[in-house]
């Protein structure tokens, strides 16, 4: 943790130097002493200590200063470090003003120049105030801050991508919290820049993209090498799963995602059936080890950046980026999963990232206390973040179009569901409408049996309603099913024009596409089981297919 400062200010040289000298004496160890001749200057230093959450344990102000006097220097002050102890430097003359500053600015001590002997005149009187903001001081949080309104669809990016690549942050809301305005004023920055990062070094950032933030916080290297033995496009758990298996086995390994690790799985509030983990773990959990696991064993990693192509010449593949160079690889894997499919209904997309998520959003919780929530969708995703929700908000309802969750959902959750009371669920239902004015407000439902309407309260709207896979972006000759899912293996055959692309004189491998040395695994793949553990199964075994491809070119 960073040391507490003390900060003297004084614009005589030789007087400031004595005090400075007499503080590192005493307290060097323990605080980190600056000092300035300038007032205005030490004004400037304060708003960047605040921006990186550095705090003022003590200020140390002459009171006769050309730019301003100390008391008008400490006025402004406290207003950044409101809980910093204050002590004025005085000569005889400066008595009745040393006086009137402790009302005016609350001052603890004015002290008289000279101060020697330290041991006497000063350091008991500053063991004392030292010792008193000891005991109150609880410690400023050392990380990014975003500012911002809650109901804002940027603001809501930010706080997802931070919150899925495992960034600690803290979330100031404008409309409610008294500092978020303090860092607007400080600052100097208007409530339409907004949103506001600000990085823990205090610089700051308004309205950034995600490539910005990543660059900052170093999330996004450069690749080392020329040519890579294989390169997998997709971080979810089969993306993670060849990661960790490509690398291990001596492979040169790259891993690219365009959002952030875990894909789904990774904004899962609780996976309780992943083999290994009797109490269940978070998808946070397992995207974080799975990625320490990658990069210790030496794959790289690539986000956020979106492949847009890729292409085929002389048996190299050539991974085409949106924004970068282009990457040359003997094979690929595609683990780019699934999306979920947008809600086609009136007025919900005016409140997407302000009401209205899709996925689990658990960086939207806390903003659903004692409120009422409704999740559309009744797959193992829409129940595990109802049981999330559920600790915050004040009633969670399940929107479901058929009678029962037996259908699609797991037998341990739903037995989890019944016994949490606040959690209901609406059978044989639609949305019809979504409401509000700036953020979602109300939701009209319809019984598709009775045809009854009603209206309903809901600050949020959690969107679970199956899912498309994300191959949109796919331009080579990868047959694709009526779905969109990547075709792999025998299954091939199938396809009057499959003969036309493949040229080799064996089939393809169990999880080869029509385009040999490109695999695809995962959720992404038609006939996927749609379990972590088998997209976990998928990605290992895709690397020994690899292995295999790699040994007959």
């Amino acid at each position: 943790m960073e040391r507490p400062i003390i900060f003297s200010i004084d614009d005589d040289p030789q007087v400031l130097r004595a005090i400075s000298r007499d503080l590192r004496t005493m307290y060097g160890k323990e605080f980190k002493i600056l000092s300035t001749t300038s007032a205005n200057e030490a004004l400037d230093t304060l708003t960047d200590l605040k921006n990186s959450s550095d705090v003022v344990a003590l200020f140390v102000c002459d009171q006769r200063m050309p730019e301003m006097e100390g008391t008008a220097f400490l006025e402004k002050a406290i207003k950044i470090f409101p809980d910093a102890k204050r002590v004025l430097l005085t000569a005889y003359s400066d008595t009745e003003a040393a006086i009137k500053a402790i009302n005016d600015v609350r001052l603890d001590y004015y002290l008289m120049k000279p101060w020697d002997p330290p041991e006497e005149k000063l350091y008991p009187v500053l063991n004392d105030l030292l010792d008193d903001w000891q005991g109150s001081y609880i410690p400023e949080f050392k990380g990014i801050k975003v500012v911002g309104y809650q109901f804002s669809p940027q603001s809501h990016m930010i706080k997802d991508y931070l919150a899925s690549n495992l960034i600690p942050y803290r979330w100031f809301d404008v409309d409610k919290n008294p500092e978020a305005r303090q860092k607007l004023e400080l600052n100097k920055i208007s409530e339409d820049k907004l949103p506001l990062i600000v990085y823990e070094d205090g610089s700051y950032e308004c309205q950034p993209t995600i490539r910005q933030i990543a660059e900052k916080v170093g999330k996004n290297p450069q690749i080392t090498n020329e040519i890579y033995d294989v390169v997998i496009v997709g971080a979810g758990p089969a993306g993670l799963a060849a990661a960790v298996y490509g690398a291990s086995e001596g492979l040169k390994t790259l891993l690219i995602e365009r959002k952030a690790p875990g894909g789904q799985a990774g904004s899962s509030s609780r996976i309780e059936n992943y083999l290994g983990f009797p109490a269940g773990l978070s998808g946070a959990d397992l995207t974080r080890r799975a990625i320490s696991q990658a990069l210790r064993l030496g794959a790289e990693f690539l986000s956020p950046q979106s492949v847009s192509d890729i292409t085929q010449k002389d048996g190299y593949k050539t991974i085409i980026l949106e924004d970068g160079p282009e990457i040359i690889s003997r094979t690929v894997i595609i683990t780019t999963g699934v999306d979920y499919r947008k809600l086609e209904v009136k007025g919900i997309e005016h409140f997407t990232g302000a009401g209205v998520y899709y996925g689990a959003a658990m960086t939207e919780a806390s903003a659903c206390k004692d409120k009422d929530v409704f999740i559309i969708g009744g797959g193992n995703s829409a129940g595990q973040s109802a049981v999330y929700l559920s600790k915050f908000a004040k009633q969670v309802s399940i929107i479901i179009r058929r009678d029962s969750l037996s259908y699609t959902m797991s037998a341990y959750l739903i037995t989890q569901i019944e016994n949490i009371p606040n959690i209901q669920v609406i059978t044989d239902t639609e949305i019809t409408e979504a409401h509000g004015i700036n953020c979602l407000e109300k939701l009209t439902l319809i019984n598709v049996k009775t045809k009854e309407t009603v209206t309903k309260e809901a600050v949020a709207l959690y969107v679970f309603i199956g899912a498309k896979p994300y191959t949109d972006w796919i331009k080579l000759d990868i047959i694709r099913d009526e779905k969109g899912f990547i075709e792999t293996g025998r299954e091939l055959r199938r396809y009057d024009n499959f003969a036309k692309i493949w040229k080799m004189n064996r089939d393809p491998f169990l999880l080869e596409t029509s385009c040999k040395g490109i695999f695809a695994a995962g959720d992404v793949r038609s006939g996927a089981m749609n379990r972590v553990a088998s997209a976990v199964g998928e990605g290992s075994m895709a690397i020994s297919f690899v292995h295999k491809y790699l040994a007959e070119v």
